[in-house]
């Protein structure tokens, strides 16, 4: 009895027609999510070797000469480079812990509402400031916070909170909490939603009350979302808001508020587009020039001048 002939592995792409024949119609639903994730996502990586070339506009991207890592260098050795990542670390975590905790205690808290319109008015609530520009933000804290005649800064006596290297960082993280934990609750009441109403019941005949449904019923519940987003969220952590930041700062918290976005600002590798903006932001650091010499502020402010002074006159000879 003769044996019967070995099948022919299908090869892989074969394999792939054969999955497309299967799923189209799901390759189908999901094609425009995977064009927009493509286009927005990751298609602009390729502008990451901007980083290691010297760009120039009229070249494109891929037309400056090739440097390597010299602008991380240059921003490794910065005398700054120690206060910039410390800032930008700092604020990071305090706003990446608290704007991780208060939306799920949010959630958590708007889960036990029984009138549903009592319910979709404090989501309606808590979920209009995330439509607030930044701007209008950022003015709110220094009105509230102005010593003396703010709402809020009266009950601080003459010490300005946003001029405080101690406070400003509290400042950020609970206006951006305040901001976006009602927008960001939404996943989490949407996990809540999906809750078996059977397990409340049961646990009401045992004789659980509200809190120690949330303990048992709710928190396991969302606790796989809950990991995900933490996960998620982890790498955005030196990713501080440049435009919050850069409209929070003053001369007087400068110290606790230079993130590594200024860092061009002091070094030489300005590009020609940039300038213009930049000098803009000297124009700031002069205007403190003023202050006694021995004052903090004074000796940083000159310290960038004379770097963007320098730098300047680096772009204009190339």
């Amino acid at each position: 009895m003769e044996a019967a002939p070995d099948r022919k592995k299908p090869g892989l792409l074969d394999r792939i027609a054969d999955h497309l024949r299967r799923y189209w119609q799901l390759w189908i639903l999901s094609a425009p999510a995977l064009f927009f994730v493509g286009l927005f996502s990751y298609a602009p990586m390729w502008g990451i070797q901007l980083a290691f070339r010297e760009f120039d506009p009229t070249k494109g991207l891929t037309g400056g000469k090739f440097v390597g890592f010299k602008y991380f260098l240059e921003f490794f050795h910065n005398p700054l480079f120690g206060e910039i990542m410390t800032n930008t670390i700092r604020i990071s975590l305090w706003t990446l812990v608290m704007g991780f905790i208060f939306p799920i205690i949010l959630a958590l808290l708007i889960n036990q509402i029984g009138s549903k319109k009592i319910k979709g008015f404090v989501q309606t609530i808590t979920y209009m400031p995330h439509f607030i520009s930044v701007v209008v933000i950022v003015s709110m804290l220094n009105i509230f916070l102005t010593p003396g005649t703010g709402i809020l800064g009266r009950f601080f006596g003459d010490e300005s909170l946003m001029g405080s290297t101690s406070a400003i960082t509290a400042v950020y993280w609970i206006s951006e909490v305040w901001q976006h934990v009602g927008w960001n609750s939404i996943i989490y009441l949407a996990a809540l939603a999906g809750v078996d109403t059977s397990l409340y019941e049961a646990a009401k005949i045992d004789g659980a009350g509200r809190l120690q449904l949330i303990r048992y019923v709710d928190i396991p519940t969302i606790m796989p979302t809950c990991a995900i987003l933490l996960i998620m969220n982890m790498g955005s952590v030196l990713n501080v808001g440049f435009d919050k930041i850069y409209l929070m700062q003053n001369s007087l918290n400068m110290p606790a508020t230079e993130g590594h976005r200024h860092i061009h600002l002091q070094n030489r590798y300005y590009q020609r587009p940039v300038l213009v903006l930049d000098g803009n932001r000297s124009v700031q650091h002069l205007g403190q020039l003023h202050l006694p010499d021995h004052c903090e502020c004074n000796r940083q402010a000159r310290f960038r001048y004379e770097h963007f002074l320098e730098g300047f006159y680096h772009v204009c000879n190339n």
